[in-house]
């Protein structure tokens, strides 16, 4: 059993606490997406909004009773469950380096890491992460938007959808292709001021606040310093550099559809308080299979904050296992209230919406099988 440490504990409380204030506006957010710019002031917006930064980034950094946090992936999974059970959508329509400011940690030299972060901290600024493509989905070895040296520039062109937050952003990450094979794969800061950069968006059944949004690039000029990974070794800033730095976001995303689950969970045993006997058991197994998810997705968040060689294989199945258990436990919610639970219950049926998001965030189930699969056949989880 993993188990938080006091310094651990002091962050879910804090969140917990900041998220239940900001699911108070979760259906106002829904409708009118644009009220996050009036929340900015509340305590967990402006938490969100500076995490995760590198310590040698934030001079000015937030404690909470004295602890400093600076995004390791056992915090980062401590918040999202704390803010996925309260509200999702909330917490993903937050400013902040978001999962862009992972994969610059990895991958940028230091002046790139300079300007990314300094400028997340100077205002609360949104980010965006430019993967998965309208026909190829985030299979990152398929896509096939493209950077094609220009003179002493180059020019970025495609298309990208699903893509949060795109809209309200001033600049983010985009995966983009050199040429042909694993090495041609490269991830490039994009600002979305930049001419030929289009982000526009539409109608969702779930996660409404975060805006989600299709992104085109029309000969979008990027400058040679602004691609992530020039100074490693084409491996390393390639697509197995890529899929290290996604190995690292998934067990946050995983840790999402655990809050939601758990927020359901929760719901299903405040409103329901003349429970049968078959009911208590079934709520149990509930409780039971969350807590099994919350220790899978620990241990991949330890394997992260490692640099265990088990992480894309615990990553993988955390990811799997945890979209799964947040559309079933959202789904047999409704089952304790009838059948208008839906109309009846608004918050259990945003819980479900949201939690069906999750499936495509990061891959979807069936990539992530695949990676298990592999990661077992290749003995990865053996020590």
């Amino acid at each position: 059993m993993i188990e938080l440490n006091e310094r651990q504990s002091t962050l879910r409380a804090y969140a917990r606490e900041w998220a239940t204030e900001l699911a108070k506006r979760a259906f106002e957010l829904e409708r009118s997406p644009e009220l996050v710019h009036r929340l900015l002031d509340l305590p967990g917006m402006v938490f969100l909004a500076r995490t995760p930064v590198p310590a040698e980034y934030d001079r000015d950094p937030i404690l909470l009773d004295g602890h400093r946090y600076d995004g390791g992936s056992m915090e980062r999974v401590t918040i999202c469950e704390e803010f996925a059970a309260a509200d999702a959508g909330m917490m993903l329509a937050a400013p902040g380096p978001s999962m862009s400011g992972v994969l610059v940690s990895q991958l940028g030299d230091k002046a790139q890491q300079e300007w990314f972060f300094s400028r997340v901290l100077e205002r609360p600024t949104w980010t965006f992460f430019a993967l998965t493509e309208p026909d190829r989905g985030s299979d990152a070895g398929g896509l096939q938007t493209s950077l094609v040296p220009d003179g002493d520039r180059l020019l970025l062109n495609g298309a990208k959808r699903f893509i949060g937050n795109a809209a309200r952003a001033s600049f983010g990450v985009v995966f983009a292709r050199t040429k042909p094979g694993p090495l041609g794969v490269v991830a490039a800061l994009v600002e979305t001021s930049l001419r030929g950069f289009t982000a526009t968006p539409f109608p969702t059944v779930g996660l409404r606040g975060n805006q989600v949004t299709d992104v085109r690039f029309d000969n979008v000029e990027i400058t040679m310093d602004r691609m992530l990974g020039a100074h490693l070794s084409p491996t390393r800033r390639g697509l197995l550099g890529a899929v290290r730095g996604l190995n690292k976001l998934r067990p946050g995303v995983a840790a999402l559809g655990l809050g939601i689950a758990r927020g359901a969970y929760e719901y299903v045993r405040a409103e329901r308080r003349d429970l049968t006997a078959w009911e208590r058991c079934e709520l149990d197994e509930m409780a039971r299979d969350i807590e099994s998810v919350r220790q899978l997705v620990r241990r991949a968040a330890t394997a992260a904050d490692a640099d265990d060689p088990a992480l894309a294989t615990l990553a993988s199945a955390a990811k799997a296992r945890a979209s799964q258990l947040a559309e079933e436990i959202t789904l047999g919610a409704f089952g304790f209230f009838g059948a208008g639970a839906r109309l009846q219950h608004p918050r259990l049926d945003k819980y479900a919406r949201d939690a069906r998001a999750v499936e495509y965030m990061e891959g979807t189930r069936n990539i992530h099988h695949l990676n298990v699969f592999q990661g077992l056949s290749r003995r990865r989880l053996a020590s």
